[in-house]
């Protein structure tokens, strides 16, 4: 089993830039590397939603058309971390973003088996 953090959010103004961060707690004892990784969000009055996915060597990534060519999806190996690196940030992302951690990188929420709390990001325009 592995606990998930996120941390990175916060109040931003549109067109700025926002990295976010997923990282492992706890004494499991397990690396981010033993999972898929993604990233979902969840707005006000609305389903969760995919954002991202990296698969466990880092080689594949997937993102969904609402972020891609300013959202990335990366690992930090050394750091035990993964990353959602977010450029030009709309109102329209205004979520809360959570990581999950599976056996593959897809956008079916329900692929995954373990969730982190969440972190807020709200973009003001």
């Amino acid at each position: 089993q592995v606990q998930l953090v996120e941390s990175g959010g916060g109040l931003v103004q549109a067109g700025v830039s926002r990295r976010l961060s997923c990282a492992s707690s706890g004494r499991s004892g397990r690396t981010l590397s033993t999972y898929a990784m993604g990233w979902f969000r969840q707005a006000p009055g609305k389903e969760r939603e995919f954002v991202a996915a990296v698969s466990r060597n880092g080689g594949n990534t997937y993102y969904a058309d609402s972020v891609k060519g300013r959202f990335s999806i990366s690992r930090d190996y050394a750091n035990n971390l993964v990353h959602l690196q977010m450029y030009n940030l709309k109102p329209e992302d205004t979520a809360v973003y959570y990581c999950a951690a599976g056996s593959s990188a897809t956008s079916d929420w329900a692929s995954y088996d373990y969730w982190g709390q969440g972190t807020q990001v709200t973009v003001s325009s």
